[in-house]
């Protein structure tokens, strides 16, 4: 069976809250992490709920232009969207269908961090990353086949408690603090590995923000940076007549901070719905192309007060 692949970097560009709902600690809300090095992630079943959620919106879109679908109720959304076949191909049959015959065509990997935005003194703020989750980024490129620069990794090195942060070479900082942390400066030729990132960014001039911006550090340092700097808000919901708090309505919710870079895997094989033909090709082409108007994607929850717009750029199609 044929499979094709591509990578989509997502740039935040508002807050992000895919949570895992109520725990006990001091966050109420906390966000999704991978298990292994708690780095924050956006797993592949929420990202791919957002894909499919964009792409029924746009059959409604496409059958209220012409005028095929006027009245809207629940049993004529899930005929003629959700079990419409270029839906039920690419991401399956609905939740609630009685009997599923068959899976959808398209894989999905979650959402994994590969730049993150911190507080510093020294500018605006740095975007953040380490050799770890650059060299999975390779990794994960050349699993999907495709045709990817090959990018040597700086690495920082601690020594004697002092952290190092590489930085391009244009950088004018000899400190430089990230949060209230100090680090030593190491310039490099990062060009190469600008070019590479800033292919995943839909934002203008992403090479030239990243020469001023990019900020290798440590493993270690960067596990630190991104389980501890991550935004916590406190939120209340007040009772409309007394004008107090409501019982138990005080509570802590973590974010992804806008401007954090997010790279996902999509890999797609030939539809498996009888008598709804569809090759890789098709199926892939058919997710890419609800981002050709309109780049954006909506991830995670509260996006009734704005939250979680990622603006999408395809990087390149794999084999």
């Amino acid at each position: 069976m044929e499979q094709t692949s591509t990578i989509l970097g997502l740039l935040a560009q508002t807050s992000i809250h895919a949570g895992t709902g109520q725990q006990t600690g001091v966050i109420d809300l906390p966000i999704q992490r991978e298990g292994h090095n708690g780095w924050p992630c956006v797993f592949g079943s929420a990202v791919k709920g957002a894909l499919r959620t964009r792409a029924e919106q746009h059959k409604l879109a496409a059958l209220k232009k012409n005028e095929v679908l006027l009245v809207l109720d629940a049993r004529t959304y899930q005929d003629k969207v959700q079990q419409s076949d270029d839906i039920a191909v690419v991401f399956g049959p609905p939740p609630g269908v009685a009997e599923i015959k068959h899976a959808g065509a398209l894989i999905v990997t979650d959402a994994r961090l590969l730049l993150f935005p911190v507080r510093s003194l020294t500018s605006q703020f740095k975007w953040v990353t380490c050799p770890a989750a650059l060299r999975r980024y390779q990794a994960d490129c050349q699993r999907l086949g495709g045709d990817f620069p090959k990018v040597t990794i700086p690495q920082p090195q601690d020594q004697d408690g002092k952290s190092q942060a590489i930085v391009p070479t244009g950088s004018p900082e000899d400190d430089l603090f990230l949060e209230e942390y100090r680090f030593s400066v190491r310039r490099e030729d990062l060009s190469s590995l600008i070019a590479m990132l800033a292919d995943l960014m839909a934002t203008a001039d992403a090479a030239g923000l990243l020469e001023q911006q990019l900020v290798v550090v440590s493993d270690n340092s960067f596990a630190h940076i991104v389980n501890h700097s991550t935004p916590v808000n406190a939120h209340i919901s007040i009772d409309a007549q007394t004008k107090t708090v409501r019982d138990g309505g005080l509570w802590y919710e973590e974010t992804l901070p806008p401007e954090t870079l997010l790279y996902l895997g999509l890999s797609a094989s030939d539809g498996r719905k009888e008598g709804a033909a569809m090759d890789a090709g098709k199926v892939l082409g058919s997710v890419l192309g609800l981002f050709t108007d309109k780049p954006w994607l909506q991830l995670g929850g509260n996006e009734t007060v704005g939250m979680g717009w990622c603006a999408v750029k395809p990087v390149a199609k794999g084999g």
